[in-house]
């Protein structure tokens, strides 16, 4: 494309979230989030009249570094800018409107990664245990959040689970992860006993006789549990029972209780549906402060 041709940004756009959607096929949650940091890096383009075909590694550092600025961004937000960079500079190579990638030579700014937050197997205990089954969607919370630790399922999972993705007499689950790709799980013994009593006796009374609705996981009025419901679920449940905590702190969770019980890196990974072992080793790090704290509780001179 000619240098001196104004490009068209919205249309741009328009152009870069169908491709993020069907080329890259991203959750929608990354694709509106890419898509309103590209409309962001538009405007900036504007007010300081830069031309996106002309930008080297260095104006893509000085743009992040102006948004590090900001107090409000936490490191891992800024991260995800620099990333969203990348995917905007790579299409925007692909349609032509540049014939090289200038992030690929711009530096990620450096984040410290935080700890996540991990449930203690009694605190789990607590949760579930304060869960009312004498319902029918008590049950189904029952069921749930017993499958989300379980599997170490994304919040997104669970809500996309649907009755095709259920393999109960292998005792196995389907979930599809990021990019729509797909592994398979083991399920737990309780975690299929839930199910079963979930599926047979709380999901027909919640579906409505009409529906032929394939969502695993339903509300009130039969369709699909949305995000917020499970989000509200979840935090009325954990505050009954005195325990602080997400929903995502279960698939935390999954993951440090397997490599306490001795699961090798490499098999938490493929569970948790990780692309790159780097994401996964951030439970190593819990179960090193896990063992620094049993040496300081119980060594004489700890």
């Amino acid at each position: 494309m000619a240098a001196g041709v104004k490009l068209d940004w919205d249309k741009l756009m328009a152009e870069y979230e169908a491709y993020l959607r069907h080329n890259l096929r991203v959750a929608e949650s990354t694709n509106a989030t890419y898509v309103a940091e590209a409309r962001r890096f538009g405007r900036w383009l504007e007010l300081t009249v830069l031309d996106p075909r002309r930008l080297g590694a260095t104006d893509i550092e000085s743009y992040v570094a102006g948004r590090s600025s900001s107090k409000s961004l936490t490191a891992r937000t800024i991260s995800r800018v620099f990333s969203s960079l990348r995917s905007l500079f790579c299409f925007l190579k692909n349609v032509g409107v540049r014939s090289d990638d200038p992030s690929l030579n711009a530096e990620r700014p450096k984040v410290g990664r935080k700890l996540p937050r991990v449930f203690e197997l009694s605190e789990i205990e607590k949760i579930l245990d304060n869960i009312e089954i004498d319902t029918p969607l008590g049950t189904r919370d029952r069921t749930l959040f017993e499958l989300i630790y379980s599997c170490g399922l994304r919040v997104s999972e669970a809500v996309e689970l649907e009755l095709s993705q259920l393999h109960l007499k292998e005792g196995l689950i389907r979930a599809r992860g990021k990019g729509d790709k797909e592994r398979l799980i083991p399920l737990g013994d309780e975690a299929l006993r839930w199910l079963q009593r979930y599926l047979s006796e709380a999901r027909p009374l919640l579906l409505k006789a009409s529906s032929k609705l394939n969502k695993v996981f339903l509300n009130n009025r039969g369709r699909g549990l949305s995000r917020k419901g499970m989000w509200k679920r979840f935090k009325s449940i954990a505050q009954r029972a005195q325990v602080s905590g997400k929903i995502h702190t279960l698939r935390h969770s999954f993951a440090t209780h397997l490599l306490r019980g001795g699961a090798d890196l490499r098999s938490v990974q493929e569970l948790l549906g990780h692309a790159d072992i780097s994401t996964t080793q951030i439970y190593t790090h819990l179960n090193r402060d896990d063992l620094s704290h049993a040496h300081k509780e119980f060594h004489p001179r700890g």
